[in-house]
């Protein structure tokens, strides 16, 4: 199980608990993950994105010799953006637990999410899908700056 630091920040629920749409959002993330191009880390992650008209638009880490990576999360922001896409309702971030922790999205990829939207849900998933810790934007970046909120 998860650390209680990230208890607080969200509520674990078995998979099999989670809505049927978002199961799939976070299948559609365990696809995309596979697609990592992540040869320095081997650290692959896949993210999927419910934009506000019910598109969904995924993204995967993109990883480079010189200049370091492209997270998922980022990846299938600016995809949505180039699709002009700029409400999302969830993000579901997949990739593998360190020290049985969920990988959460890092500072730079809180920022662009909520850079689209306060009300954002966050659903992180281990491939497996065994259990998802469900927690919003607002929750993992507290003290936030937006233009509009």
């Amino acid at each position: 199980m998860a650390d209680s630091r990230q208890r607080s920040a969200g509520k674990i629920v078995p998979f099999s608990a989670i809505e049927p749409d978002v199961q799939e959002l976070i299948r559609k993330g365990v696809e995309v993950r596979e697609r990592s191009y992540s040869p320095y880390s081997k650290f692959k992650v896949g993210s999927a994105i419910l934009c506000a008209d019910n598109t969904v638009v995924t993204g995967c880490n993109v990883e480079n010799g010189a200049h370091g990576s492209i997270c998922a999360e980022r990846s299938a922001v600016v995809k949505a953006v180039s699709e002009g896409k700029r409400e999302f309702q969830k993000v579901v971030v997949v990739a593998d637990k360190l020290e049985n922790q969920f990988t959460a999205p890092c500072g730079s990829c809180r920022q662009f999410i909520i850079e689209f939207g306060t009300g954002t849900e966050i659903f992180l998933s281990p491939p497996d899908m065994s259990e998802v810790l469900v927690t919003s934007i607002k929750e993992i970046l507290p003290l936030h700056f937006t233009l509009t909120d």
